[in-house]
């Protein structure tokens, strides 16, 4: 059986500061090695982790992701360096192209040719000027890749990717496109229910806004999703994505990633009633390493 490092995934703007703080602390007491926060329309991602990193002593902390097209090069450098000096080099910078409807029609920023965007945007960020206290070591970066393209550049540029809203054959692909060396950092949606129509009711309201990113409906597509399927998040592809079921039906799927390649399985534990809004305490706590 193949073991992987486990962390946990979660947008926390529905959390006040304090409460922020508290969840971070939880979870570096269960025992997950990193915490990724994501970035949408709330908290920036560095100055969370900077929160979190001073009221914690070992976690990992990472973005998934932080938006290119909302950061300057050199200025995505200076919020990670800032980070991983004041905690130790706890750092990891994951991130990625977003998607035009946050990009585009939010921000009102040009979102064109998001791969030699990001490729550019790498070389630039690796020359960009720093001038205050220096991390120990260059913060760790991994990209948020689904297709093969870029998957093949998080390989070839950064220490590997971190794909969401994925299934273990993806993760099997991914490693396979990367390679032995490269670190697979996958997200995991879990509902600690067994029932079915909570589960579906749950997982389809959360998947319906990723569905209209035309980066995740055409990597739904290449993992044999139909447009039916996408449109009206389908049990089929909720039962994909989102791993639901008793303790050990959730430790089942998040073994398929392991033994199909992922380094590390961060579980993004969605509230039974509340989806995104709030993380689930009890899923955290069961599914902590070593607590089955």
């Amino acid at each position: 059986m193949t073991t992987c490092d486990r962390g946990v995934w979660f947008a926390p703007d529905g959390l006040t500061g304090e409460q922020l703080v508290t969840f971070g602390q939880r979870t570096e007491a269960l025992g997950y090695s990193k915490l990724w926060v994501g970035e949408t329309f709330g908290r920036d991602p560095f100055a969370q982790l900077a929160l979190i990193g001073a009221a914690t002593s070992t976690l990992g902390l990472a973005t998934g992701i932080a938006n290119i097209y909302h950061r300057h090069p050199g200025v995505m450098l200076m919020g990670a360096n800032t980070v991983a000096e004041a905690t130790g080099g706890r750092m990891t910078l994951g991130m990625g192209v977003s998607s035009p409807a946050i990009v585009n029609k939010v921000r009102g920023v040009e979102y064109d040719k998001p791969l030699s965007f990001l490729r550019t945007y790498l070389e630039a960020m690796e020359g960009s000027m720093y001038t205050s206290v220096a991390p120990a070591e260059p913060v760790p970066v991994v990209l948020a890749a689904l297709g093969p393209k870029m998957l093949e550049l998080a390989a070839e540029k950064t220490a590997g990717a971190h794909p969401y809203n994925t299934t273990p054959e993806h993760t099997a692909m991914a490693r396979e496109v990367m390679g032995p060396d490269a670190e697979l950092c996958v997200e995991q949606k879990v509902i600690l229910t067994e029932d079915p129509e909570v589960a579906r009711a749950t997982g389809a309201k959360v998947l319906k806004f990723y569905s209209r990113a035309p980066g995740y409906a055409n990597a739904w597509k290449r993992m044999g999703f139909t447009d039916d399927d996408i449109s009206t998040q389908s049990n089929r592809l909720v039962d994909a994505v989102v791993a639901w079921g008793t303790v050990d039906q959730i430790e089942a799927r998040l073994q398929e990633h392991a033994d199909a390649g992922a380094s590390h399985v961060c579980i993004h534990p969605l509230h039974p009633e509340d989806g995104q809004g709030r993380p689930d305490d009890d899923a955290l706590a069961a599914l902590a390493p070593g607590s089955n």
